[in-house]
């Protein structure tokens, strides 16, 4: 009965006429990488699909934002030569300061004033945004990470589908039921099972989570009020999130914490996960050579290429020289350092195919940074992790992987060679974290609909219901004393408390006359 079903669902697919939908990328790297996986797979579908892609975005050796010339069509805007350049110097300068293990609130912060200052030019710019509105699209997808995305859409009058490019309760995505005795607060590093000092952290940080939010959603306000007709929502920022028709994470209980979800909520993790495909020839000679000891693939992230921090390099190539795997790393070999000599079991590329050497029989582990995409390629490929967590959210990611027993982490500032070479070992002689690897894999790949294709049966449900009215909940239209009955608990302590009032009151009274009945 179920495959009967399966069947028809997918003879039913073509009878959606085809839908212009928009997909909106302004910041680059595993964002970029993910709008294009979506936008190809809704051009797979039939519909006509534009992406509006920023050019320009920081520090991304080795790849090319070249899209698919077969597949969906793209329009591009950029801030010119100098601001770019300006821009990749900060992230040039953060990048290092990650690598020191000083991430702050501070420095993302300055991140969301130059995504602001974007957005400011772009949504000012009369000649993208006319054509834009000329074509009158269904549907927009946006990255709902960056701000702007949600303005954007509002100003072109669509309506819109929020895609959030990491994990649940991430610090600008839709507020979900989140008991906090279970439920971890963004950067609060914890996991699902929390003792008593644990808790009380987690309230901490749930006190304060609103207000850094507010301090982020700041920078963009003037904005809105400068460029939407209506001025900014009364609501704010919050509104325009409230407003998407539908939230997709870019998520999976395989990887993330058990909690309840809205109606207007997906998962659509693993976006990227695919069969490996085998491997360029000279690169599978070279991971031939290491035999049964097998290769190590490393990888800090798209946004970062090389490391700026000569100490921390050091040790990294000091503990890979002690151990007898290849380790394939992603660093630009242009900006390795003259003066430090490379161990002949390392193999340096400016561009990895991370999905293909994951999926590979002889790779026995994956060094990361802990972002989301990474993480998840880990478990689909069952590949044990050793995880470098640098900013943002992949601390929470990395926490997520080892409550798991996907891996271990290190942090950047605590990195030596011993320590790197004796975690190394640890992974790949405890058969534990290789039989947790397996066992997440099996359930994320269990599924019975394929993240890609879940999420196009999601946006053309959107589509063909008119909107996601119907999976809304009342409460986004409440304040929070209605949503948490502050307001009813107020009114039945006043109803318990005013007759206690008045009784002691009448009866103070009474014994204040008695005295005086006396002495009469």
């Amino acid at each position: 009965m179920g495959i009967t079903c399966w069947a028809l669902s997918l003879l039913a697919l073509p009878m959606l006429q085809s839908a212009k939908i928009l997909t909106v990328c302004l910041i680059g790297g595993s964002h970029y990488l993910l709008l294009d996986e979506i936008s190809h797979n809704l051009h797979l579908q039939g519909h006509e699909v534009r992406m509006i892609l920023q050019l320009g975005n920081p520090v991304i050796t080795g790849f090319s934002y070249a899209g698919r010339a077969d597949s969906y069509q793209t329009s591009t805007w950029s801030l010119g030569e100098k601001y770019i350049k300006e821009y990749n110097d900060f992230f040039l300068e953060q990048q290092k300061q990650f690598l020191l293990g000083r991430e702050s609130f501070t420095s993302f912060l300055k991140f969301m004033g130059h995504l602001s200052y974007q957005c400011d030019k772009l949504l000012g710019d009369e000649t993208i945004m006319t054509f834009l509105q000329k074509e009158r699209y269904d549907i927009t997808i946006l990255d709902a990470f960056n701000p702007c995305s949600f303005i954007l859409a509002s100003k072109l009058g669509v309506r819109y589908i929020a895609f959030y490019p990491g994990g649940l309760n991430g610090p600008l995505s839709i507020a979900l039921p989140s008991p906090l005795s279970y439920i971890p607060v963004f950067s609060s590093r914890l996991s699902d099972h929390m003792n008593f000092l644990d808790r009380a952290r987690n309230l901490f940080y749930a006190f304060f989570a609103p207000v850094g939010q507010k301090l982020v959603w700041s920078a963009f306000m003037e904005v809105a009020e400068h460029h939407l007709d209506s001025g900014s929502p009364p609501g704010g920022l919050e509104e325009l999130h409230q407003g998407a028709e539908l939230w997709a994470f870019n998520t999976d209980f395989s990887l993330e914490f058990p909690q309840p979800l809205l109606p207007c909520t997906v998962l659509v993790g693993g976006l990227l996960n695919k069969h490996a495909k085998p491997t360029e020839q000279d690169l599978q000679l070279w991971i031939s050579g290491f035999g049964e000891a097998g290769v190590i693939v490393v990888s800090l992230g798209s946004m970062v290429s090389s490391i700026s921090v000569a100490p921390l390099l050091i040790e990294l190539v000091a503990g890979f020289s002690k151990i007898p795997q290849g380790v394939i790393w992603r660093y630009d070999p242009k900006r390795w350092p003259s003066h430090l000599l490379r161990p002949p079991n390392i193999r340096l590329a400016d561009w990895l195919p991370l999905n293909d050497l994951l999926g590979h029989k002889k790779t026995r582990l994956f060094i990361t940074h802990g972002g989301q995409n990474s993480l998840l390629q880990a478990v689909y490929h069952a590949v044990p992790v050793l995880a470098i967590p640098l900013f943002g959210d992949q601390f929470d990611n990395v926490v997520r992987a080892e409550t798991k027993g996907l891996g271990l982490s290190i942090k950047p500032s605590h990195v030596t060679r011993e320590l790197l070479n004796s975690t190394i070992q640890t992974l790949l002689q405890d058969s534990r974290f290789k039989s947790a690897a397996l066992y997440l894999s099996r359930i994320h790949k269990s599924h019975p609909i394929a993240p890609s294709l879940r999420l196009v049966h999601w946006v053309e449900h959107i589509l063909r219901s008119g909107g996601g009215s119907h999976l809304k909940l009342a409460s986004l239209s409440q304040t929070w004393y209605q949503r948490c009955l502050l307001d009813l608990g107020l009114l039945f302590s006043m109803g318990l408390v005013l007759p206690v009032v008045l009784c002691w009151t009448f009866c103070r009274n009474s014994r204040s006359r008695e005295p005086c009945k006396k002495n009469q």
